[in-house]
């Protein structure tokens, strides 16, 4: 897929049109289960007073019910396909943000701005709302990857720079994915002091969540409490070695994590809070790389 400025704009400004409808239609057909759902408690309240359900109330009461299922499937409706429509717009201006990137326009980010930036887009990743009985997908809070999932460009990932004193866990962007070589090429996060491109051979590349879990409906898709992680620390651009202290109980909350810091007697740094997005599993037993 590819966009001029000017397509990407009108594209854009089409889905959010479609939004826009489907945002009223939503709530047209909240009202709708509203109103179903206020009769369904007066029927309720009836029958709680004679103390018995005839048979009409019975058959009234299954109308009732009936209609509101039907309600709430039409509104569940709605409310996935502006979903969509917004997934279809940050892969618009994310598709448009890199090739204005290979153009060599690429915007220099300050270290205190990328940080800002970094907090604030943690909790603007999609959270997985999956139908009755439906499993989260791979990426999807601590789901795993398919063994053979390859980022794609604009994707982050932990990206795993071996160096001649110390090997580092960095935050990245891909840029491209070669698969004569399999190898990517990534972007590091950090603009300061320069710019860095770098080749890194898959087995050192680790997309990161592209949604989150919600512990409320999926909580096997959440790290539990214990998990040795690796996971981005807070005002740096580098994944360190942590445990699970606490387990977010909310869609919106963020882990407590005990990082590795032989600073402290305990040889663990009091908790940190760390969102969903940037956190990993890596198998330690097998790798030979681990940021100390």
């Amino acid at each position: 897929m590819s966009f001029s400025a000017d397509a990407a704009t009108f594209q854009v400004q089409e889905r959010l049109k479609s939004l826009y409808h489907l945002v009223h239609d939503i709530e047209e057909k909240r009202k709708m289960s509203e109103h179903n759902l206020t009769n369904i408690t007066k029927a309720h309240e009836k029958i709680n007073q004679d103390e018995k359900v005839s048979p009409n109330y019975q058959q009234k009461l299954k109308s009732l019910y009936t209609a509101a299922v039907a309600d709430a499937a039409q509104e569940e409706d709605k409310i996935r396909q502006a979903l969509a429509k917004i997934n279809e717009i940050r892969v618009i201006r994310n598709e448009r943000r890199i090739q204005v990137r290979k153009a060599g326009n690429k915007e220099t980010i300050g270290r205190g701005a990328l940080m800002q930036m970094l907090k604030t887009s943690a909790p603007t990743l999609p959270l997985w709302v999956g139908k009755v009985g439906e499993k989260p997908p791979p990426l999807c809070g601590a789901v795993p990857a398919d063994p053979f999932y390859i980022a794609k460009p604009g994707d982050m990932v932990a990206a795993l720079v071996v160096g001649a004193e110390e090997n580092n866990w960095i935050l990245a962007e891909v840029v491209s994915f070669n698969p004569a070589t399999n190898k990517y090429e990534v972007d590091d996060i950090d603009q300061e002091p320069k710019n860095r491109h770098i080749v890194l051979s898959r087995r050192h590349v680790i997309p990161l969540p592209l949604m989150r879990a919600n512990p409320e409906t999926d909580p096997h898709a959440l790290f539990p409490q214990g998990s040795v992680v690796m996971a981005h620390y807070p005002q740096t651009t580098c994944f360190y070695k942590a445990v699970v202290d606490k387990v977010p109980t909310t869609a919106t909350e963020e882990y407590g994590l005990l990082f590795e810091d032989k600073t402290y007697a305990t040889g663990f740094s009091p908790p940190v809070p760390v969102p969903q997005r940037y956190i990993i599993s890596i198998n330690f037993k097998k790798s030979k790389h681990v940021c100390t």
